[in-house]
């Protein structure tokens, strides 16, 4: 009883997701902000992403648990036959999202620089749509993209229709950080302008067994799949941090904007917002392609030079790190995820060309890392005033063990009842978990077929069970 107790205390702080990343860094050009920072090349980055017990975790719709791994040299054989994941090419270079996706094609819309040149008072932008849309086109250079399905099991109903009330809050842990790595160099801010993106494309019933229907999964809903493909959470780690450098290029550079609809160089008089450090400042996103005519300086705003009337810019509301950091019921909903569902999440990583922490010398720092994590649970335990015993080390590391009940292979004839015979789980330290195994059973007795019932259980410790699965076959 003691080790269990412990244990719930400890489930106050288990993540559903924890992903770590690390990326090395080399500048190779120099130019400044979204039009000139210098490209960031990425040597490795790998990922390792862990669930608990109400959630398993897949990179190929096929073999689920709760962790999964995926690298620079795994992110394709990781994963399932014919994905579209992608792994930044030559390496990360400055790219601008506002969250929307292509329904078409369910990718992220993300724009990069067309070209660009100084103006009295900055740097006019010109944007092109990155090129990652249409048949047969994959995801471009310059950013990481790949697609992570989450079986969430929470009750036994699935609703169908897409309704976020019906949809289960799931909130950003408070550990999460993106940071300059260990051999990496401190105070250049490259990590201030990294972006993590989730774009839920769709979603099925958790009882769903086919693999083919669930990689499948595009933005277009059918009679099984439920388009999402809403606008992407991102989420802007470090808003409030900006080094000394950063601020002097932007001092440096900047000058207001007073002129309406006018050419750029005959439009600039005064003094910009102030940029200090530690509060946090919009990011003007682009929103669509920004051409010449256009004259968008990449400074306009309210915040900077002023200047409100780039429409093709759009302030985007980001989960920043100051949301992620307030306690109690004051801490937001980071997404949601439907109960007993599968959700086909894409997810992005890039940099902000648009932020006001990308200039030229941040990527001096190199290296940076990247981990996040995403849980159920709204309240730590410092929320709630814990002053119970120091929880310690946790010690069970041994995987619980499920063992089948009756046969592997059952055969059930066309239209008569079938009664699974089920399972046990026992485990060395919480002894008989049986009532914690999660069941999925999609046999159909009024459909030949042949349907693989499947068997999984996590110990209070987060330890998970090799899945084991029976052969149902009708007919």
């Amino acid at each position: 009883m003691k080790k269990r107790n412990r244990s719930r205390v400890k489930k106050l702080r288990n993540m559903i997701l924890v992903c770590t990343f690390i990326a090395l860094v080399l500048s190779v050009s120099t130019y400044a902000w979204f039009i000139g920072m210098r490209t960031v090349n990425v040597s490795s980055f790998d990922v390792e992403i862990a669930s608990t017990d109400s959630l398993l975790l897949s990179l190929d719709g096929d073999h689920w648990d709760t962790t999964v791994d995926i690298s620079s040299t795994t992110y394709n054989t990781a994963s399932y036959v014919g994905n579209t994941n992608w792994w930044a090419g030559n390496g990360l270079i400055p790219m601008s999202t506002v969250g929307a996706i292509d329904t078409d094609y369910s990718r992220l819309i993300l724009y990069e620089k067309a070209s660009l040149t100084t103006t009295a008072g900055g740097y006019r932008l010109m944007a092109s749509r990155v090129n990652n849309y249409g048949a047969g086109i994959s995801e471009q250079n310059g950013y990481v993209a790949f697609d992570l399905f989450v079986r969430n099991f929470s009750g036994n109903q699935y609703i169908q229709a897409l309704n976020e009330l019906d949809e289960e809050a799931i909130y950003l842990t408070t550990n999460s950080a993106v940071t300059v790595a260990a051999d990496g160099v401190a105070n250049t801010g490259i990590e201030n302008s990294v972006r993590v993106a989730f774009a839920q494309i769709g979603r099925v019933s958790g009882f769903t067994t086919d693999v083919p229907t669930i990689t499948g999964i595009t933005c277009a809903t059918d009679a099984t799949v439920t388009g999402i493909c809403r606008t992407a959470q991102i989420w802007e780690p470090n808003d409030t941090d900006h080094t000394t450098n950063a601020i002097s290029w932007y001092d440096t550079s900047c000058v207001a904007r007073t002129g309406a609809n006018v050419t750029l160089d005959a439009s600039y008089s005064g003094d910009c917002g102030t940029v200090a450090n530690g509060t946090a400042y919009p990011t003007y996103a682009i929103s669509t392609a920004i051409s010449s005519a256009d004259n968008v300086d990449v400074y306009d705003g309210l915040e900077y030079n002023t200047y409100t009337s780039s429409a093709k810019l759009f302030a985007y509301p980001y989960f920043t790190d100051t949301m992620k950091d307030l306690t109690g019921t004051d801490r937001p909903t980071f997404i949601t995820l439907a109960p007993n569902s599968i959700t086909k999440v894409r997810v992005y990583i890039y940099i902000e060309g648009q932020d006001v922490d990308n200039y030229d010398y941040a990527s001096i720092g190199k290296k940076i890392a990247v981990n996040f994590g995403l849980t159920k649970e709204r309240f730590i335990d410092t929320d709630i005033n814990y002053t119970g015993p120091d929880l310690g080390p946790i010690e069970d590391v041994t995987k619980p063990v499920i063992t089948l009940l009756g046969d592997e292979t059952v055969n059930v004839t066309l239209g008569e009842a079938y009664t699974d015979a089920g399972a046990t789980a026992l485990d060395d330290v919480d002894g008989d978990i049986t009532s914690d195994i999660v069941v999925v059973n999609p046999v159909n007795v009024n459909e030949a077929g042949t349907y693989t019932v499947t068997y999984n259980v996590t110990d209070w410790n987060n330890n998970s069970a090799v899945e084991v699965t029976r052969t149902v076959i009708v007919q």
